[in-house]
């Protein structure tokens, strides 16, 4: 009884000092950043806000059609967009095909350097302001790419906690680990998912099947594109691989790779 009230006469002490500051506040509803493309938005809402998202795939996959998807439509709502492009490798005719606002997007190119990329997207997240930072590893190889730190990812993940920003990571594969709240993985392996027994959606032709993963605590879909991933006249959603195993990495101070 003693300590419920010496508690409460703390905290009435704290917040007349400091205000509010101290109090616990409700966690709002996550927002959303739409995808562009209706099917996904119907399931997932969009890309989270205040959270990390990775696309990942092979080339020719369709994660670049998705990616500008996405920022054709934040920046058709006025969004300012950055995207970091560790290769080089952006097309800006692509761009303006998929109706992106490049006026309203900020192109960080890196020449290659992975740990210039990681910098800058440091400085992008904590600068504030955007509501889409994009972090380009698509061409990166896959053995650079599994040896960026885990440390990285927990603090892009705790910079844009309870913020309005939307972080893409596109990469070749898998290497968020559990600090992404969305996994998407891209595959270019036709219009049909033979083994998955969900609910299909047919639309002027074109053929929808949507299963949803269950067994990791992260978000993993499926998207499974026709021959021609710049289009998207058929999408399968379907239930991801499991994630890799991952030896455990010790950061170093400044680098984003291992030693």
């Amino acid at each position: 009884m003693k300590s419920a009230v010496a508690k409460k006469e703390l905290e009435l002490a704290l917040a007349g000092r400091f205000g509010a500051v101290f109090q616990r506040r409700e966690k709002q509803p996550a927002e959303s950043v739409p995808t562009g493309i209706g099917e996904i938005d119907a399931r997932l809402n969009g890309f989270p806000r205040g959270a990390i998202t990775e696309i990942h795939g092979t080339a020719s996959s369709g994660r670049t059609s998705l990616l500008l998807s996405a920022l054709a439509v934040a920046t058709t709502q006025e969004e300012t967009c950055a995207l970091v492009d560790t290769s080089d490798t952006f097309d800006l005719s692509s761009a303006a095909d998929a109706r992106v606002a490049c006026d309203r997007l900020l192109w960080v190119r890196c020449s290659g350097s992975v740990e210039r990329a990681f910098k800058a997207t440091d400085l992008l997240l904590q600068s504030g302001g955007f509501g889409l930072v994009t972090l380009n590893l698509a061409d990166v190889a896959a053995k650079h790419t599994r040896r960026i730190i885990t440390s990285w990812w927990f603090r892009f993940r705790r910079v844009i906690e309870n913020t309005p920003t939307v972080l893409i990571v596109v990469t070749s594969v898998p290497c968020t680990r559990s600090c992404a709240a969305l996994v998407l993985e891209v595959k270019n392996e036709g219009p049909g998912w033979p083994n998955t027994g969900s609910s299909v959606l047919e639309n002027n032709g074109a053929k929808l099947t949507m299963k949803e993963s269950r067994e990791h605590s992260t978000p993993r879909l499926l998207l499974v594109t026709g021959s021609t991933p710049a289009l998207w006249p058929s999408l399968t959603l379907g239930e991801g691989p499991g994630e890799r195993g991952y030896e455990s990495l010790t950061p170093p101070p400044s680098s984003p790779e291992r030693e």
